[in-house]
């Protein structure tokens, strides 16, 4: 048995361009930002009269969002185009940016969707959807005889 020793040093394989190639393809940022799928993370909560649900999506404006409402379906929608219209450069690399998400969610039975309230500050959406008066929790102490 022998030991095979592997050389990574660029300088000794067999066609010096090749790896660059590849290294210039995949390394790219053009590339890597298009393999990965851009969806929010979303944080669902539930108080005694409201549900609430926190998307995060900094570095949005709160008209590139899109809430519709459909048989108890929530839809929030984003899409988004920067086009930098700066003529006075001589960009040698110019790529724009266009990125949007769809998420969907089912309201319960027990939402009232005639209050549903939303806001977005510091790169959170939060939408709150009241409970109706039925499905609230009713607490109380019963006293032990």
């Amino acid at each position: 048995m022998t030991l095979v020793k592997f050389n990574n040093n660029r300088n000794n394989t067999l066609l010096p361009g090749f790896n660059d190639v590849f290294e210039s393809i995949f390394n790219d940022t053009f590339f890597n930002d298009r393999l990965v799928t851009r969806v929010p993370a979303v944080n669902i909560s539930e108080s005694d009269n409201h549900y609430h649900v926190e998307l995060a999506a900094p570095g949005l404006k709160k008209d590139d969002f899109k809430l519709h409402l459909e048989h108890n379906q929530l839809t929030i929608s984003v899409e988004q185009s920067t086009d930098h219209q700066d003529n006075q450069k001589n960009f040698s690399k110019r790529e724009y940016s266009y990125s949007s998400f769809v998420r969907s969610f089912t309201l319960p039975e027990s939402a009232d969707d005639n209050r549903i309230d939303a806001s977005y500050t510091d790169g959170i959406l939060r939408i709150d959807i009241a409970k109706r008066e039925e499905a609230k929790a009713v607490r109380r102490l019963i006293e032990i005889k």
